[in-house]
């Protein structure tokens, strides 16, 4: 099965491992790996933790220790163009992606996870993406320049976007960027429904109604996203996953029917055109993902799972792959 998945967290991984690669890892993702389970696209964020860069003081929206975080950013996106080879490359457009698929390589698609990096500078978007982001999640879980995160807390969950984060999304429609509402406030995914002129992402969100946690999207928001022509990438993350009161036990890893129970209700909600993968592999420890799932090696085992589950070849495929095929050639060209 040809696959993409829109979310993980390797390349921040590697950065700290210097003996490791992209070609070859003991993470749960990987070149090799890829090749062998019939991906052909991966997206590598590029994740940086404010907090890591304010020390003991708090995160603020704005400030010098954004620098430093976009600098770290900046490094992973060399780290990754240094990792092609014959095998593997980075993708800038739609048609990189299609090319490399005939050429039996692993196309890497670069994003950003943490908006906050531009730190109110809008030059940044157009060197981001000259660096080959195609992909920014706006907030992670701090407050910055473009907006809220989402919290467990009404009055901000309801905050919206920025003046400059109505103004970020603006650019990165101009310039092809896939503006990505995951992490984002309630408030903020509805003003990138309402100032987005492109189809939008929820790169690595599930189904609220089913886990009740605020990175998730409620049945609203998934309606709105497939009317947007968007997409969202089921996690995962059995935090983000966990059914109360399916007899689970509170602790030990999820099964990977909970996996499925997700997509048919994003896909009840959005639509079929709206589902896809955004695994977060790498973003949390294996012990946190559903049995039987430890990297991509093993995603033949959700294949299997959906088709017990009912769902047709032709709704596997589009999960799969031709729903994020879609929205890139919308949004980055």
């Amino acid at each position: 099965m040809k696959w993409i998945d829109m979310h993980c967290d390797t390349l921040s991984m590697l950065l700290e491992e210097k003996a490791a690669g992209l070609v070859r890892n003991r993470l749960c993702v990987d070149v090799e790996r890829l090749k062998e389970a019939g991906a052909a696209a991966q997206f590598f964020a590029c994740y940086v933790n404010a907090a890591d860069f304010f020390g003991k003081s708090t995160v603020r929206k704005t400030g010098i220790p954004w620098d430093r975080a976009y600098e770290k950013v900046l490094d992973m996106t060399v780290y990754a163009c240094r990792e092609e080879n014959a095998g593997f490359g980075i993708a800038r457009s739609s048609e990189d992606i299609l090319r490399m698929e005939r050429e039996k390589c692993i196309a890497g698609i670069l994003t950003v996870e943490e908006g906050g990096v531009l730190n109110g500078r809008a030059d940044r978007l157009d060197e981001l993406y000259n660096r080959g982001i195609r992909l920014i999640t706006l907030t992670w879980n701090h407050k910055n320049c473009v907006g809220s995160p989402n919290s467990r807390e009404r009055n901000e969950m309801e905050k919206g976007l920025t003046p400059f984060g109505i103004e970020t999304v603006e650019r990165m429609n101009e310039l092809g960027m896939i503006v990505d509402v995951s992490h984002l406030s309630d408030g903020g995914f509805w003003d990138c429904i309402r100032y987005s002129k492109r189809p939008i992402a929820a790169s690595h969100s599930n189904a609220r109604a089913l886990c009740p946690h605020p990175r998730n999207l409620a049945d609203e928001m998934l309606r709105a996203l497939g009317e947007k022509g968007g997409v969202v990438g089921v996690n995962f993350y059995g935090a983000f996953l966990r059914l109360p009161g399916a007899g689970e036990k509170a602790s030990g890893r999820a099964d990977i029917t909970v996996i499925v129970r997700h997509i048919r209700h994003m896909m009840d909600m959005a639509g079929e055109d709206a589902v896809a993968l955004g695994t977060d592999f790498d973003g949390f420890d294996i012990e946190s993902l559903p049995k039987g799932i430890e990297g991509v090696q093993d995603m033949d085992a959700l294949w299997d799972a959906m088709r017990r589950a009912g769902f047709t070849e032709r709704q596997i495929e589009k999960t799969a792959y031709e729903n994020v095929m879609r929205v890139l050639k919308e949004c980055i060209g």
